[in-house]
């Protein structure tokens, strides 16, 4: 037992970094922060099983890798297209930056914050994307945290999805409870759910000022 553990100990730790981020028409795709997940596959590697890439609510991701050849896998249950069987192979040799182009079901764009007394007012546009996909839910949420998102979040507000038309201004507004109004500032964000995911889209976190 002893030889076993400091062999294992005395493995080599990875020294190259393949970093990037998830794009659609060449801008980061906004999500929760560790929600969705990338795969990374090694050929010839003794243990098949994947390697899980964790992506940052601003789309970008970065691993910590031995070099050798790599299939990149966009995985399921993302507010995007699963593209199992389009592969990215990466050869990694030194450190790389390597863009992940996805399909969102989803976009919001145009999308501003503006504070009004105690209020928020949050005014975006929801662009659809892939044919078939439904809206299920579009949330506006306040928070303390950089990482506010639908998981992590002080205040909620439901969006009226009968109402919503694509293409078009959409505005939601949310009261800043009492126990956020003493901060110096806030975060702020929207976010769209697919019916055909687990994962929203959000827009970028934005920070709003409170004094």
């Amino acid at each position: 037992m002893f030889l076993a553990s400091c062999g294992y100990d005395n493995y080599n730790a990875p020294e190259l970094t393949l970093s990037g981020k998830v794009v659609y028409q060449g801008n980061a795709v906004s999500i929760r922060n560790n929600g969705a997940q990338l795969e990374l596959w090694q050929d010839g590697f003794p243990l098949r099983s994947y390697i899980p890439v964790y992506i940052a609510q601003d789309g970008s991701f970065s691993a910590k890798l031995f070099a050798g050849q790599y299939k990149l896998v966009r995985r399921a249950d993302a507010p995007w297209l699963q593209q199992a069987t389009d592969t990215i192979r990466v050869n990694l040799t030194a450190d790389a930056n390597v863009d992940v182009p996805v399909m969102p079901y989803f976009t919001i764009t145009n999308d501003a914050f503006v504070k009004t007394g105690n209020t928020i007012r949050a005014q975006f546009v929801v662009n659809k994307v892939v044919s078939n996909a439904n809206v299920e839910l579009v949330r506006l949420y306040l928070g303390k945290s950089i990482l506010t998102d639908q998981v992590q979040r002080e205040v909620r507000v439901e969006g009226n999805v009968s109402t919503l038309v694509f293409g078009a201004q959409t505005i939601l507004t949310a009261d800043i409870p009492d126990n956020l109004k003493n901060l110096d500032f806030i975060y702020a964000r929207v976010g769209v759910k697919s019916t055909l995911a687990g994962e929203y889209a959000y827009t970028q976190i934005q920070k709003i000022p409170l004094r």
